[in-house]
C-alpha cells in the first residue's frame, strides 16, 4: 500500500521523514514554502533533512492517490479539513495523527472521520512522541488503533520502521481519549511547576489526572488497559515532564505569569474546555480538568484553583 502524509506541521513532517527511510512517501502541504528545493521544513522542523525518497507536493489530488493517508492537521482544524476534502478522501484508509477533542462537537478524530467520510477506513496513530525525536530516528513507540483488527495489523506492519515501533489496539475510543486528556493534565503540571509549587505537586497532579482520564474513559466505554498503555499512561508521562511539550510550556507560562506565543498550537486548551463542558453535562467528577478550563478562561487564578483542589472532600484513593 502507498502512503501520503497530509499536513506539514512538525509531527507530520517527522512521520514522513521516518517512513521515507523505508520507502517512498509523499508529504502534502497547502504551501510547501520551498521544501521541495531546500529538502527541509525550515519553519516547523529545522535541521531535519528530507530523504531522497520523500516527495513534497501542494496538490492534494496527487497526494491522495495513495491508498493510506496519514492526516496530520491540528485537531481543531480536522473537521473543516474532512468536510472540505471529503471527495478526495472517500474510500481511503485514513489515519488521524492528531490529539484532542473537537470543541464544537465533542468528538475525537476517528469519530469525525466516520461522520464526514463514512466510506473511509478510520484509524488513529497516537502515543508518547516528540517530532524531533522521530525525525532524528530516535527509538519511539506508538499505538495504532483501528476497530478493524485485520486492517490494524496491516497498518502496524506498514508504518513500523527501524526506529518507530507500533503496538495495536481495536479500542479507538480509549486511544483517542488518552491522547486528548493527557494534554489537559500537562497544562496543569506546567502551571504547578511555573508557579513554583514543586515536584511533589506535579506528581500528585499526574496521578490524580490519570484517575480522571480513567474515569472519563470508563464512562464512554473505553477499555481500562488502553489507558494503561502508550496512548494513555505513556503519553501522560512524556507530556507532563518535558518542556518540549507545548501543553506543558503553556502551563509553565500561566503559572509563572509570563508571555506565551499565541501562534503556537496547544491542543490541550480546547480539549480542557470541551471536556469540562461534557463533564458538567454528564455529571462527571473532573476537578483538574475544570481547574485548567477555569484558568484558561481567567475564571480562576492559580491560588484559587489550587485551593479548590486541596479543599475537596477527603476520600479513599
Amino acid at each position: 500500500m502507498s502512503v501520503s502524509v497530509l499536513g506539514a506541521g512538525a509531527f507530520g513532517t517527522a512521520l514522513t521523514i521516518s517512513l521515507a527511510q523505508e520507502g517512498s512517501v509523499t508529504l502534502w502541504a497547502r504551501d510547501t514554502r520551498g521544501m521541495d528545493k531546500t529538502r527541509e521544513n525550515t519553519e516547523r522542523l529545522p535541521g531535519c533533512r528530507f530523504p531522497d525518497t520523500l516527495a513534497v507536493t501542494s496538490e492534494l489530488a496527487r497526494a491522495t492517490e495513495a491508498d493510506t493517508l496519514l492526516i496530520a492537521v491540528p485537531m481543531q482544524r480536522l473537521r473543516g479539513f474532512l468536510s472540505e476534502h471529503a471527495e478526495h478522501l472517500a474510500g481511503k484508509t485514513l489515519v488521524a495523527c492528531c490529539k484532542g477533542i473537537d470543541l464544537q462537537t465533542g468528538q475525537g478524530p476517528v469519530a469525525l472521520i466516520r461522520d464526514f467520510v463514512p466510506d473511509a477506513h478510520a484509524a488513529i496513530l497516537t502515543g508518547p512522541s516528540f517530532a524531533a525525536d522521530i525525525a532524528r530516528g530516535l527509538p519511539t513507540a506508538l499505538t495504532i488503533a483501528c476497530a478493524d483488527d485485520a486492517l490494524g495489523k496491516a497498518l502496524q506492519q506498514m508504518l513500523t520502521t527501524s526506529a518507530l515501533r507500533l503496538y495495536r489496539t481495536t479500542d479507538t475510543i480509549g486511544a483517542e481519549l488518552g491522547g486528548a486528556l493527557k494534554n489537559v493534565v500537562a497544562i496543569a503540571c506546567g502551571v504547578a511547576m511555573g508557579a513554583g509549587l514543586g515536584e511533589s505537586a506535579r506528581a500528585a497532579l499526574m496521578t490524580r489526572g490519570y484517575a480522571e482520564m480513567q474515569r472519563m474513559a470508563a464512562h464512554v466505554g473505553a477499555l481500562p488497559a488502553t489507558l494503561s498503555g502508550l496512548s494513555g499512561f505513556g503519553d501522560l508521562t512524556l507530556t507532563c515532564t518535558s518542556s518540549q511539550s507545548r501543553n506543558y510550556r503553556l502551563g509553565l507560562s500561566m503559572g509563572a505569569r509570563s508571555a506565551f506565543d499565541a501562534s503556537t498550537t496547544v491542543e490541550g486548551a480546547a480539549t480542557a474546555r470541551a471536556v469540562a463542558k461534557l463533564a458538567k453535562a454528564q455529571a462527571l467528577d473532573m476537578p483538574i480538568t475544570n481547574a485548567v478550563a477555569g484558568l484558561l478562561d481567567k475564571q480562576l487564578d492559580v491560588a484559587s484553583a489550587m485551593r479548590a483542589l486541596l479543599t475537596r472532600p477527603l476520600k479513599e484513593e
